[in-house]
């Protein structure tokens, strides 16, 4: 590797730290993962180095989900040390999560890029009206005691967070909320969920990435081995940060900030798609 192709590559390296940093509070923060941060910032380096679109949008959800991992342990343990963290609901969702996720990681390549930012933004927009005017809750509120109910919204969420490369707090906050949880109890609880959605999706979307060519260098299907090192390193040290600022905010700040946060990153994806 030469002189020129090096600092052709700084621009990548250092935006991919940057969104470790971002993704790594927001993890914290939120319970969402950092998958919300990942994705379209990944996606967009990608379409800058000029790497097929066709499997662009595959490869930041695939690495997003594999970042996930280290990411959300930390986040889950910060949660847990202060209370935060429902284990029973965690026990009653992980298994039927894991399996949606699953099968969503290996329906994957079967969607172009524009159809997976589609279902992102329109997922994100649903996701903050909920958030903002909890018509979830009147829905469900109801069925929070109801065991079969958790399990069928488990494998929704799980389904739906692998075509969305998050780890399921997007979907899983708000559901959990409309379970009667506190805000900040979700967000904790969501946070050890997404650990299990990560895994599960990471391996699916690794299977359906063998022998998909025109990949970034160092992919293990449509995991880049690169941006998982950068951004999973950075978002792990930083996820710390943000749970301890969701315990300094007020249940109904923390709503406002989590829906204006989805509706900006649905923005962008629906941007992406307008653009092309």
């Amino acid at each position: 590797m030469d002189w020129n192709t090096l600092i052709d590559y700084w621009p990548f390296v250092l935006g991919m730290l940057a969104t470790g940093v971002v993704s790594g509070v927001a993890a914290g923060l939120l319970g969402i993962g950092g998958g919300a941060v990942i994705v379209p910032a990944l996606s967009n380096a990608l379409l800058l180095m000029n790497f097929d679109p066709e499997v662009v949008q595959h490869v930041a959800v695939g690495t997003s989900l594999a970042i996930i991992i280290p990411t959300g342990i930390m986040s889950a343990r910060s949660h847990h040390k202060r209370g935060a963290l429902d284990l029973e609901v965690f026990k009653l969702w992980t298994p039927f999560i894991v399996a949606g996720t699953f099968i969503g990681g290996l329906m994957a390549g079967l969607f172009s890029g524009d159809t997976l930012r589609v279902v992102f933004a329109v997922l994100a927009f649903v996701i903050a009206a909920n958030i903002l005017f909890s018509f979830q809750t009147r829905l469900m509120g109801h069925l929070h005691e109801s065991k079969p109910t958790h399990r069928i919204a488990a494998l929704v969420v799980g389904y739906l967070s692998s075509l969305m490369g998050i780890g399921g707090g997007s979907l899983t906050v708000p559901t959990l909320v409309a379970f009667g949880q506190s805000m900040h109890k979700a967000v904790g609880t969501s946070a050890a969920i997404g650990v299990a959605i990560a895994l599960s999706g990471t391996l699916g979307f690794v299977i359906s990435g063998q022998g998909v060519s025109n990949l970034p260098p160092l992919s293990l299907g449509y995991v880049n081995l690169v941006a998982l090192v950068l951004v999973g390193g950075m978002a792990t040290v930083c996820a710390p940060i943000g749970a301890a600022l969701a315990h300094r905010m007020d249940q109904k700040t923390l709503k406002y900030v989590f829906a204006g946060f989805l509706v900006a990153v649905g923005l962008n994806m629906l941007w992406k798609v307008l653009a092309g």
